[in-house]
Protein backbone atom coordinates (compact mmCIF):
# COMPACT_ATOMS: atom_id res chain seq x y z
CA UNK A 1 0.00 0.00 0.00
CA UNK A 2 1.36 3.30 -1.22
CA UNK A 3 1.85 6.26 1.34
CA UNK A 4 -0.15 8.69 0.39
CA UNK A 5 1.34 11.48 2.44
CA UNK A 6 5.00 11.13 0.40
CA UNK A 7 5.00 14.24 -1.67
CA UNK A 8 5.52 13.45 -5.28
CA UNK A 9 8.36 15.52 -7.09
CA UNK A 10 7.53 18.58 -9.74
CA UNK A 11 7.78 17.76 -13.34
CA UNK A 12 10.16 20.19 -14.66
CA UNK A 13 7.58 22.22 -16.38
CA UNK A 14 5.72 21.92 -12.84
CA UNK A 15 8.74 23.58 -11.38
CA UNK A 16 9.00 26.23 -14.02
CA UNK A 17 5.44 27.24 -13.64
CA UNK A 18 6.08 27.47 -9.83
CA UNK A 19 9.12 29.38 -9.78
CA UNK A 20 6.97 32.10 -12.55
CA UNK A 21 4.37 32.44 -10.28
CA UNK A 22 6.55 33.10 -7.03
CA UNK A 23 8.55 35.53 -8.90
CA UNK A 24 5.28 37.34 -9.95
CA UNK A 25 4.52 37.33 -6.39
CA UNK A 26 7.85 38.44 -4.97
CA UNK A 27 9.42 42.05 -4.19
CA UNK A 28 11.21 42.21 -7.64
CA UNK A 29 11.26 44.76 -9.81
CA UNK A 30 8.57 44.67 -13.02
CA UNK A 31 11.20 44.08 -15.31
CA UNK A 32 13.20 41.76 -13.55
CA UNK A 33 9.70 39.56 -12.99
CA UNK A 34 8.85 40.02 -16.65
CA UNK A 35 12.61 38.79 -17.78
CA UNK A 36 12.03 35.41 -15.57
CA UNK A 37 8.42 34.73 -17.24
CA UNK A 38 10.29 34.98 -20.68
CA UNK A 39 12.94 33.07 -19.31
CA UNK A 40 10.90 30.43 -17.96
CA UNK A 41 8.49 30.40 -21.46
CA UNK A 42 11.66 29.31 -23.05
CA UNK A 43 12.65 26.98 -20.71
CA UNK A 44 9.17 25.58 -20.62
CA UNK A 45 8.66 24.93 -24.28
CA UNK A 46 12.05 24.27 -25.39
CA UNK A 47 12.48 26.83 -27.54
CA UNK A 48 15.78 28.29 -28.71
CA UNK A 49 14.82 31.67 -28.32
CA UNK A 50 11.69 33.36 -26.92
CA UNK A 51 10.56 37.39 -26.04
CA UNK A 52 7.70 39.00 -24.09
CA UNK A 53 6.63 41.94 -25.64
CA UNK A 54 4.42 44.75 -23.86
CA UNK A 55 3.11 47.24 -26.61
CA UNK A 56 2.54 50.67 -25.73
CA UNK A 57 -0.76 51.28 -27.90
CA UNK A 58 0.99 53.28 -30.30
CA UNK A 59 2.66 51.27 -32.59
CA UNK A 60 5.47 50.28 -30.58
CA UNK A 61 6.74 48.30 -27.14
CA UNK A 62 6.77 49.12 -24.28
CA UNK A 63 8.69 46.76 -22.78
CA UNK A 64 10.65 43.92 -25.20
CA UNK A 65 12.08 41.41 -23.51
CA UNK A 66 14.22 38.03 -25.04
CA UNK A 67 15.70 34.67 -23.88
CA UNK A 68 18.13 33.11 -25.51
CA UNK A 69 20.03 35.99 -27.24
CA UNK A 70 23.47 37.58 -26.24
CA UNK A 71 23.41 41.24 -25.31
CA UNK A 72 25.88 41.74 -28.16
CA UNK A 73 23.61 40.13 -30.28
CA UNK A 74 20.66 41.75 -29.25
CA UNK A 75 22.71 45.08 -29.38
CA UNK A 76 23.55 44.84 -33.18
CA UNK A 77 19.84 44.74 -34.13
CA UNK A 78 19.13 48.10 -33.60
CA UNK A 79 15.92 49.82 -31.88
CA UNK A 80 12.91 47.70 -30.51
CA UNK A 81 10.64 46.14 -33.15
CA UNK A 82 7.12 47.88 -33.73
CA UNK A 83 3.85 46.06 -33.79
CA UNK A 84 3.81 44.56 -36.91
CA UNK A 85 4.41 41.25 -39.01
CA UNK A 86 3.40 38.42 -36.49
CA UNK A 87 4.74 40.41 -33.52
CA UNK A 88 1.75 42.30 -34.36
CA UNK A 89 -0.71 39.83 -35.10
CA UNK A 90 -0.37 38.18 -32.00
CA UNK A 91 -1.44 41.19 -30.23
CA UNK A 92 -5.02 41.07 -32.61
CA UNK A 93 -6.44 38.45 -30.64
CA UNK A 94 -6.54 35.73 -27.88
CA UNK A 95 -5.64 32.84 -29.91
CA UNK A 96 -2.22 31.04 -29.97
CA UNK A 97 -0.69 30.72 -33.35
CA UNK A 98 1.56 27.59 -33.79
CA UNK A 99 3.50 26.38 -37.08
CA UNK A 100 6.41 24.94 -38.25
CA UNK A 101 7.62 27.38 -40.65
CA UNK A 102 6.61 30.62 -39.59
CA UNK A 103 7.90 31.82 -43.31
CA UNK A 104 4.98 30.63 -44.70
CA UNK A 105 2.65 32.87 -43.40
CA UNK A 106 1.61 35.75 -45.05
CA UNK A 107 1.85 37.97 -41.78
CA UNK A 108 5.68 36.92 -41.42
CA UNK A 109 6.36 40.33 -42.92
CA UNK A 110 8.08 43.49 -41.88
CA UNK A 111 10.71 44.27 -39.09
CA UNK A 112 13.98 41.48 -39.81
CA UNK A 113 17.02 42.90 -39.44
CA UNK A 114 19.91 41.57 -40.77
CA UNK A 115 22.06 40.43 -38.20
CA UNK A 116 18.54 38.59 -36.74
CA UNK A 117 19.00 34.96 -36.74
CA UNK A 118 17.06 32.65 -38.52
CA UNK A 119 13.75 31.21 -36.88
CA UNK A 120 11.46 28.45 -38.30
CA UNK A 121 9.23 26.89 -36.01
CA UNK A 122 6.92 29.67 -33.67
CA UNK A 123 4.44 29.70 -31.21
CA UNK A 124 2.48 33.04 -30.24
CA UNK A 125 0.84 33.19 -27.15
CA UNK A 126 -1.16 36.33 -26.19
CA UNK A 127 -1.30 37.94 -22.74
CA UNK A 128 -5.01 38.36 -21.69
CA UNK A 129 -6.45 40.44 -19.31
CA UNK A 130 -10.32 40.99 -19.51
CA UNK A 131 -10.67 40.79 -22.77
CA UNK A 132 -8.10 42.86 -23.11
CA UNK A 133 -4.67 41.36 -25.22
CA UNK A 134 -1.81 43.83 -23.47
CA UNK A 135 0.97 41.50 -24.37
CA UNK A 136 2.51 38.67 -25.83
CA UNK A 137 4.73 35.66 -25.68
CA UNK A 138 6.72 34.72 -28.68
CA UNK A 139 8.96 31.72 -28.82
CA UNK A 140 10.54 30.35 -31.54
CA UNK A 141 13.33 27.07 -32.69
CA UNK A 142 11.64 24.22 -30.56
CA UNK A 143 14.87 22.31 -29.92
CA UNK A 144 14.09 19.15 -29.51
CA UNK A 145 11.56 18.67 -32.38
CA UNK A 146 10.51 20.07 -35.87
CA UNK A 147 7.46 22.07 -34.58
CA UNK A 148 5.79 23.06 -30.86
CA UNK A 149 3.31 20.89 -29.32
CA UNK A 150 -0.32 21.09 -28.33
CA UNK A 151 1.24 20.38 -24.19
CA UNK A 152 4.11 23.36 -24.97
CA UNK A 153 1.17 25.83 -26.15
CA UNK A 154 -0.74 24.53 -22.98
CA UNK A 155 1.85 25.35 -20.62
CA UNK A 156 2.73 29.07 -22.17
CA UNK A 157 -1.02 29.83 -22.17
CA UNK A 158 -0.84 28.47 -17.74
CA UNK A 159 2.38 31.03 -17.63
CA UNK A 160 0.38 33.51 -20.11
CA UNK A 161 -2.14 34.05 -17.42
CA UNK A 162 0.55 34.56 -14.44
CA UNK A 163 2.02 36.75 -16.68
CA UNK A 164 -1.23 39.22 -17.30
CA UNK A 165 -1.10 39.52 -13.32
CA UNK A 166 2.38 40.87 -13.37
CA UNK A 167 1.88 43.41 -16.76
CA UNK A 168 -1.54 44.49 -14.80
CA UNK A 169 0.26 44.71 -11.63
CA UNK A 170 3.07 47.24 -13.25
CA UNK A 171 0.31 49.31 -15.13
CA UNK A 172 -1.73 49.69 -11.16
CA UNK A 173 2.03 50.70 -10.15
CA UNK A 174 2.77 53.20 -12.96
CA UNK A 175 -0.38 54.93 -12.26
CA UNK A 176 -0.16 55.52 -8.74
CA UNK A 177 3.29 57.20 -9.45
CA UNK A 178 1.54 59.36 -12.23
CA UNK A 179 -0.96 60.21 -9.42
CA UNK A 180 1.82 60.67 -6.61
CA UNK A 181 3.59 62.77 -9.00
CA UNK A 182 0.21 64.90 -9.64
CA UNK A 183 -0.97 64.76 -5.82
CA UNK A 184 2.47 66.63 -5.42
CA UNK A 185 2.64 68.54 -7.93
CA UNK A 186 -1.44 70.38 -6.95
CA UNK A 187 0.40 70.29 -3.36
CA UNK A 188 2.84 72.51 -4.84
CA UNK A 189 0.80 74.81 -6.55
CA UNK A 190 -1.23 75.35 -3.52
CA UNK A 191 1.47 75.90 -1.34
CA UNK A 192 3.16 78.69 -4.14
CA UNK A 193 -0.30 80.45 -3.92
CA UNK A 194 -1.31 80.64 -0.24
CA UNK A 195 2.55 81.97 0.56
CA UNK A 196 5.10 82.60 -1.69
CA UNK A 197 2.54 84.19 -4.59
CA UNK A 198 0.94 86.46 -1.40
CA UNK A 199 4.34 87.60 -0.05
CA UNK A 200 5.60 88.40 -3.67
CA UNK A 201 2.39 90.31 -4.44
CA UNK A 202 3.04 92.11 -0.78
CA UNK A 203 6.12 93.12 -1.75
CA UNK A 204 5.03 94.97 -4.91
CA UNK A 205 2.54 96.65 -3.60
CA UNK A 206 4.70 97.55 -0.48
CA UNK A 207 7.58 98.97 -3.21
CA UNK A 208 5.12 100.97 -4.56
CA UNK A 209 4.18 102.68 -1.40
CA UNK A 210 7.44 103.26 -0.64
CA UNK A 211 8.23 105.06 -3.97
CA UNK A 212 5.02 107.30 -3.54
CA UNK A 213 6.36 108.40 -0.48
CA UNK A 214 9.92 108.70 -0.68
CA UNK A 215 9.74 112.09 -1.61
CA UNK A 216 6.49 113.28 0.22
CA UNK A 217 7.35 111.33 3.67
CA UNK A 218 10.68 110.06 3.38
CA UNK A 219 9.93 108.93 7.35
CA UNK A 220 7.00 106.31 6.39
CA UNK A 221 8.91 105.09 3.16
CA UNK A 222 11.85 103.73 5.00
CA UNK A 223 9.23 101.98 7.64
CA UNK A 224 7.70 101.18 4.34
CA UNK A 225 11.28 99.44 3.21
CA UNK A 226 12.14 97.92 6.14
CA UNK A 227 8.66 96.33 5.33
CA UNK A 228 10.23 95.41 2.21
CA UNK A 229 13.22 93.86 3.44
CA UNK A 230 11.27 91.63 5.82
CA UNK A 231 8.62 90.53 3.53
CA UNK A 232 11.86 89.77 0.96
CA UNK A 233 13.01 87.27 3.82
CA UNK A 234 9.95 85.87 4.84
CA UNK A 235 9.34 84.63 0.77
CA UNK A 236 12.58 83.58 0.37
CA UNK A 237 11.84 81.36 3.90
CA UNK A 238 8.97 80.33 2.28
CA UNK A 239 10.65 78.78 -1.57
CA UNK A 240 13.48 77.73 1.11
CA UNK A 241 11.31 75.06 2.77
CA UNK A 242 9.47 74.29 -0.33
CA UNK A 243 12.84 73.23 -1.79
CA UNK A 244 13.96 71.47 1.15
CA UNK A 245 10.00 69.74 1.34
CA UNK A 246 10.82 68.47 -2.40
CA UNK A 247 13.49 66.06 -1.60
CA UNK A 248 12.14 63.20 -0.64
CA UNK A 249 13.03 62.06 2.95
CA UNK A 250 15.35 58.61 2.57
CA UNK A 251 13.13 56.31 5.12
CA UNK A 252 15.10 53.18 4.27
CA UNK A 253 18.13 54.66 5.42
CA UNK A 254 16.65 57.02 8.51
CA UNK A 255 13.56 55.66 9.28
CA UNK A 256 10.28 57.77 10.01
CA UNK A 257 11.39 59.24 13.61
CA UNK A 258 14.59 60.31 11.96
CA UNK A 259 13.05 62.06 9.01
CA UNK A 260 10.43 63.67 11.18
CA UNK A 261 13.12 65.19 13.01
CA UNK A 262 14.74 66.48 10.09
CA UNK A 263 11.19 67.78 9.05
CA UNK A 264 10.59 69.80 12.74
CA UNK A 265 14.05 70.70 12.83
CA UNK A 266 13.73 72.64 9.24
CA UNK A 267 10.67 74.26 10.51
CA UNK A 268 12.43 75.80 13.48
CA UNK A 269 14.68 77.12 11.70
CA UNK A 270 12.94 78.58 8.90
CA UNK A 271 9.83 79.64 10.63
CA UNK A 272 11.39 80.49 14.07
CA UNK A 273 8.05 77.98 15.97
CA UNK A 274 8.55 76.31 18.89
CA UNK A 275 7.90 72.67 18.24
CA UNK A 276 8.61 69.54 20.56
CA UNK A 277 8.99 66.35 19.49
CA UNK A 278 7.81 63.14 22.18
CA UNK A 279 8.37 59.43 20.84
CA UNK A 280 7.07 56.86 22.77
CA UNK A 281 6.84 54.43 20.05
CA UNK A 282 6.17 53.81 16.32
CA UNK A 283 2.80 54.09 14.56
CA UNK A 284 2.03 51.60 12.16
CA UNK A 285 3.70 48.86 10.59
CA UNK A 286 7.30 49.29 8.66
CA UNK A 287 6.52 49.14 5.64
CA UNK A 288 8.40 51.60 3.45
CA UNK A 289 5.17 53.20 1.57
CA UNK A 290 2.93 53.12 4.59
CA UNK A 291 5.84 55.43 6.52
CA UNK A 292 5.91 57.68 4.18
CA UNK A 293 2.56 58.19 4.34
CA UNK A 294 2.54 58.64 7.91
CA UNK A 295 5.15 60.71 7.18
CA UNK A 296 3.56 62.85 4.54
CA UNK A 297 0.34 63.40 6.40
CA UNK A 298 2.25 64.63 10.00
CA UNK A 299 4.08 66.57 7.27
CA UNK A 300 1.05 68.19 6.46
CA UNK A 301 -0.69 68.72 9.71
CA UNK A 302 2.95 70.84 10.63
CA UNK A 303 2.90 72.92 7.77
CA UNK A 304 -0.63 73.50 8.00
CA UNK A 305 0.14 74.70 12.49
CA UNK A 306 3.05 76.80 11.04
CA UNK A 307 1.35 78.41 7.93
CA UNK A 308 -1.72 79.04 8.37
CA UNK A 309 -2.48 78.42 12.13
CA UNK A 310 -0.02 81.44 13.05
CA UNK A 311 0.78 78.64 16.09
CA UNK A 312 3.60 79.42 18.56
CA UNK A 313 3.76 76.20 19.67
CA UNK A 314 3.69 72.39 18.50
CA UNK A 315 4.13 69.52 20.28
CA UNK A 316 4.46 65.95 17.93
CA UNK A 317 3.71 62.83 19.60
CA UNK A 318 4.62 59.45 18.40
CA UNK A 319 3.50 56.49 20.17
CA UNK A 320 2.66 53.13 19.40
CA UNK A 321 -0.31 53.13 16.58
CA UNK A 322 -0.33 56.86 16.82
CA UNK A 323 0.45 60.07 15.76
CA UNK A 324 -0.39 63.42 16.90
CA UNK A 325 0.02 66.89 16.42
CA UNK A 326 -1.14 69.50 18.52
CA UNK A 327 -0.96 73.43 18.03
CA UNK A 328 -1.96 76.66 19.58
CA UNK A 329 -2.53 78.09 16.91
CA UNK A 330 -5.83 80.71 15.98
CA UNK A 331 -8.03 77.15 14.72
CA UNK A 332 -10.82 76.52 12.31
CA UNK A 333 -14.13 75.01 12.12
CA UNK A 334 -13.70 71.31 10.27
CA UNK A 335 -17.51 71.37 9.06
CA UNK A 336 -17.34 74.92 7.40
CA UNK A 337 -18.53 74.43 3.68
CA UNK A 338 -16.02 74.68 1.23
CA UNK A 339 -13.30 74.76 3.08
CA UNK A 340 -11.38 71.57 1.24
CA UNK A 341 -12.03 73.35 -1.49
CA UNK A 342 -9.80 76.05 0.07
CA UNK A 343 -7.29 74.35 1.29
CA UNK A 344 -6.33 70.95 -0.28
CA UNK A 345 -4.12 69.84 2.55
CA UNK A 346 -6.91 68.69 4.46
CA UNK A 347 -8.36 66.33 1.77
CA UNK A 348 -5.21 65.15 0.82
CA UNK A 349 -4.65 64.29 4.99
CA UNK A 350 -7.65 62.40 4.61
CA UNK A 351 -6.61 60.67 1.27
CA UNK A 352 -3.60 59.64 2.36
CA UNK A 353 -5.20 58.04 5.88
CA UNK A 354 -7.74 56.38 4.15
CA UNK A 355 -5.33 54.62 2.00
CA UNK A 356 -3.53 53.45 4.42
CA UNK A 357 -6.65 52.03 6.42
CA UNK A 358 -5.84 54.93 9.20
CA UNK A 359 -8.10 56.23 11.06
CA UNK A 360 -7.70 60.32 11.39
CA UNK A 361 -9.39 63.04 13.70
CA UNK A 362 -9.27 66.58 13.32
CA UNK A 363 -10.28 68.35 16.39
CA UNK A 364 -10.34 72.33 16.03
CA UNK A 365 -12.27 75.73 17.32
CA UNK A 366 -12.04 79.16 16.19
CA UNK A 367 -9.10 80.51 18.90
CA UNK A 368 -8.49 77.24 20.06
CA UNK A 369 -5.52 75.51 18.49
CA UNK A 370 -5.97 72.55 16.28
CA UNK A 371 -5.06 68.42 17.51
CA UNK A 372 -4.39 65.94 14.15
CA UNK A 373 -4.45 62.61 15.66
CA UNK A 374 -3.74 59.83 13.25
CA UNK A 375 -4.36 56.20 14.49
CA UNK A 376 -2.61 53.51 12.06
CA UNK A 377 -3.43 49.26 12.37
CA UNK A 378 -0.33 47.34 12.56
Amino acid sequence: MSDSSTEQPLSPALRAVSDAVLAVASQLSVDEVLQRLVECARELAGARYAALGVPDGDGGFRRFLVAGMSEELVASMGPLPRTHGMLGAMLEGSAPYRTEDIHRDPRFRGWWPRQHPDMRSFLGVPIVAEEEVIGSFYLTEKQDAAAFSAEDEALIELLAAHAAIAITNARLYERSRELSILSERNRLALELHDAVSQKLFSLVLTADAAATQLERDPAKARAQLERLKQLSREALDELRSLIFGLRPPDLEREGLEAALRKEIEMLRRIHGTEIELSVEGVPGSADRADEMAVLRIADEALHNAVRHAGAEHITVRLGDGVVEVVDDGRGFDPQEPGLRSRHLGLTSMEERARELGATLRIESARGAGTTVRLEVPR
